[in-house]
This record gives structure tokens, sequence and C-alpha cells, in this order.
């Protein structure tokens, strides 16, 4: 289930570079602390997609309280996102930051894409990588 794969230290000079759960795309990733808000920041070819930072903790927290397996769920954000889901949750007014974790209006969606892998890379996730339908869990740091 870990993806061992990924190299970088998750800095803006040494990202992550990192697949999609499926295997099917490459992105980098890393943390901006020095951006207003601090955020985690995707880059998938020249697309740029930024997180709150404090989705990786969040999302960890999140994922130890449900205690058990989920589903990712990621889709775009015009779209809506399966109820009980990661990319649910992130969207949810419930959620810790009341609302989307995504900071870039028309780009906030695909946080069950780009954002459970990353947990991975920190050891903080389990991620499944099957074609489709893929889930994951906390793993206790």
């Amino acid at each position: 289930m870990t993806n061992s794969n990924v190299t970088g230290s998750g800095t803006r000079e040494s990202p992550w570079q990192l697949t999609t759960p499926p295997g099917s795309s490459e992105f980098e990733a890393f943390r901006d602390p020095a951006l207003s808000p601090p955020a985690l920041v995707v880059r998938v070819g020249k697309t740029e997609l930024r997180y709150q930072l404090r989705a990786i903790d969040d999302l960890h927290a999140m994922l130890l309280a449900h205690g058990d397996w989920m589903p990712l769920g990621g889709t775009d954000e015009q779209k809506p996102a399966p109820a009980g889901t990661v990319e649910a949750w992130g969207r949810d007014e419930s959620n810790p930051v009341g609302g989307w974790y995504g900071l870039k209006k028309g780009l906030r969606g695909r946080f069950g894409v780009y954002v459970p892998p990353v947990l991975e890379a920190l050891g903080l996730a389990e991620v499944e990588h099957l074609p489709k339908n893929n889930r994951m869990r906390a793993v206790r740091a």
C-alpha cells in the first residue's frame, strides 16, 4: 500500500514527486509556510493548486477519529463530492476550516486526489493504489 517511490523533501526547492492513487498521473507537491495562508502547493503540469497547509494535520486527525478505511472520492470543484469520502470532508462546512481547504476558486477540488499521497509520503496514512475507487486510512504517527 505504501508509495515507496517518493522523492524530494517537500520544499519548494525539492518538492515531493508523487503519483495519484491509481498511479495514472504524476505531480509534485511542497509545503509553503510563507504564503498567506500557509499552503500545500500541488503542481500538475503547468496547473498549480493550493490547499490550506493545515489540511495535512486536519485530515490525519479526522482519519484517526474515523478509525477505518475511507473512500477518496476525488472530483473537480464543479461536481458534487460523493458523500462519506475524503473529498466531501475536504469541502464540508463541518470540517475544522468550515468549508473548502482548496484556496484557488475553480481549482479547489481534487482534494481526495492530491492530498492523500502527501499523507502517505509523510507516513501518516496508507493509500490504496487500484485503478478505481481507492481508499485511505490513518497510520498513527
